[in-house]
């Protein structure tokens, strides 16, 4: 079985399945050239535990957790099948390399696991469980986790990790759907893209030493999920995907690891 990528998807704003059709083009592109996955283990910015924490769903609740957008995105149902015994591999992996995880007996998909999947694999048929973020935890811990999930690849697991490049909510412009790039959100972007390829994960797990990294993320959470996708790319070459920003301040960037545009590396 041939190695699988690992994924990092800005998810944008938790309309983006409604008006960020170039963002939900790119991730449609990106999974129909991903090799079929055997399972999905996702990570969003949208899930902190105490530990990292695997959930054992069998049938993973689409879960609304937002308000103040369109009602037709309530109505949105993403109903893939759970994959509880990843769920337990992933945590025996962390508990190997020394990190405490936990298990949920029913967490579901969180907006930021299902806006993407629904354009990754729209007929929600692939398994996938859910694996929490580390609450305060470092980049070099969620680095750690990354690391130790990096096994999973050869089990024909794909681990897709969901953020944002940039999350700043001062930069927004909630009047338009699309909008000028805010300079800053596009400086941080291109400084982000600039260290992924250079391989530099120390200067990237700095970026709170830098004003523009403080300024791009007020808040660590959507900036994390890019650090465990790091962690379990390993050395693997990253191919940067640009969709348009939305709302003039989040970058839409998408990486992904161990694949170039005409499949496996």
């Amino acid at each position: 079985m041939a190695r699988m990528p690992v994924v990092f998807i800005s998810h944008g704003a938790p309309d983006a399945l409604l008006h960020a059709a170039d963002a939900v083009a790119c991730w449609r592109d990106i999974g129909q050239n991903l090799p079929a996955p055997r399972a999905i283990l996702v990570i969003s910015a949208h899930w902190e535990t105490r530990q990292p924490t695997a959930s054992l769903s069998g049938a993973p609740e689409t879960i609304h957790d937002f308000a103040g957008f369109a009602a037709q995105l309530k109505r949105m149902q993403y109903p893939a099948p759970g994959a509880p015994a990843l769920a337990e591999r992933a945590v025996a992996l962390l508990a190997q390399s020394g990190i405490g995880a936990e298990l949920h007996p029913t967490r579901g998909l969180d907006h930021g696991s299902w806006v993407p999947l629904s354009a990754l694999y729209p007929h929600a048929n692939v398994p996938v469980t859910q694996l929490s973020l580390m609450l305060n935890g470092s980049a070099t811990q969620h680095l750690e986790i990354g690391r130790a999930l990096t096994p999973l690849r050869d089990e024909g697991v794909l681990i897709l990790t969901t953020g944002a490049i940039t999350h700043n909510f001062a930069w927004l412009d909630w009047r338009a759907h699309a909008a000028a790039e805010v300079p800053e959100a596009r400086a941080f972007a291109d400084w982000v893209g600039a260290q992924i390829h250079a391989g530099d994960v120390a200067a990237l797990a700095g970026y709170r030493d830098t004003a523009l990294g403080v300024a791009a993320h007020p808040s660590e959470e959507h900036f994390s999920p890019l650090f465990v996708g790091l962690g379990a790319a390993e050395s693997d070459a990253a191919q940067r995907y640009q969709p348009r920003f939305t709302y003039g301040g989040l970058a839409m960037d998408a990486y992904v690891w161990g694949m170039n545009k005409r499949g496996l590396q």
